[in-house]
């Protein structure tokens, strides 16, 4: 089912000073991610090999490629989950050589799983304001002592996490407990509990993993609308390639952890070695 995304503006893509491609629109503003040569090994097995690419700052972009080509890898490597063995990684113009999973988060880095990970006998809004803790402003005796700058900050982050929610139409099903949400449900939220931290940088790990054609549709959307309204970068790993294509302005494609090919999504689509690497050798999209 091809799926109709004339609702959804993409920006012209312009070369970069480096030569890649990025948005018209943030041409004259520092790219939000740019990796120089990443790659890490395993024993023998280069998993990611001389990976190179460069993110516009509101750019929705796409990692694609065959079962087993490193993408989940390379989202590891980039919120430090793995530590490159070689390579750079530069964010908003800042070098993460050594940094940890959670300073990368705080540095402007928000992910989601390709398995769910949402702490499923918290309600919704207390697994999205746990997405605010590097917000709170009150101290540890503070909130056990329960002190008016506890609750002053409560207060906001309670407001926050229902206009967050809002975004996806879950303001009503915030004292749900997690783990009784649809599958499609719980993977809003795990987008909406990244967008808490306040990234600059969204990376979404299958957002449409089990989700029917209609709620792919309004995912698409909401992408978006989220780039939009958050002037941030999203980047995906995908292996719906209606969405991919109805909504990525720049596409990666990995095998064999390497870049084979980048471009849009007109040019992945002819491109004759993302063709056979996805149908030449009976792989599964």
């Amino acid at each position: 089912m091809a799926y109709k995304s004339d609702k959804i503006k993409k920006g012209n893509m312009v070369p970069f000073p480096s030569r890649s491609l990025v948005p018209e629109r943030d041409l004259d503003k520092e790219p939000v991610l740019e990796c120089r040569r990443l790659g890490i090994q395993f024993g023998g097995l280069k998993a990611v090999d001389d990976f190179n690419l460069i993110i516009g700052k509101t750019e929705i972009a796409g990692l694609i490629g065959p079962n087993g080509a490193g993408k989940t890898t390379v989202f590891n490597l980039l919120t430090k989950v793995y530590q490159p063995t070689e390579g750079t990684i530069m964010l908003n113009g800042m070098d993460t050589g050594g940094k940890t999973t959670a300073q990368i988060n705080q540095m402007g880095i928000a992910r989601t799983f390709q398995n769910i990970r949402l702490f499923d006998r918290l309600t919704v809004e207390e697994n999205v304001k746990i997405g605010l803790q590097n917000q709170m402003k009150y101290t540890t005796a503070e909130g056990i002592l329960r002190l008016p700058r506890y609750w002053k900050n409560e207060k906001k982050m309670h407001e926050r996490a229902l206009e967050l929610l809002s975004i996806f139409g879950m303001e009503n099903q915030a004292e749900w407990k997690a783990g009784s949400l649809p599958y499609g449900a719980q993977r809003r939220l795990e987008i909406i509990r990244a967008l808490a931290t306040n990234p600059s940088l969204l990376l979404l790990d299958e957002p449409a993993a089990g989700m029917n054609p209609n709620e792919t549709m309004e995912l698409m959307e909401t992408i978006a609308r989220i780039r939009d309204e958050f002037q941030i970068a999203i980047l995906l790993i995908e292996h719906d390639m209606n969405l991919v294509m109805g909504i990525c302005e720049g596409i990666c494609v990995l095998n064999f952890g390497k870049v084979i090919a980048k471009g849009t999504a007109e040019e992945i689509q002819n491109n004759p070695a993302v063709i056979e690497a996805y149908l030449g050798k009976n792989r599964e999209v």
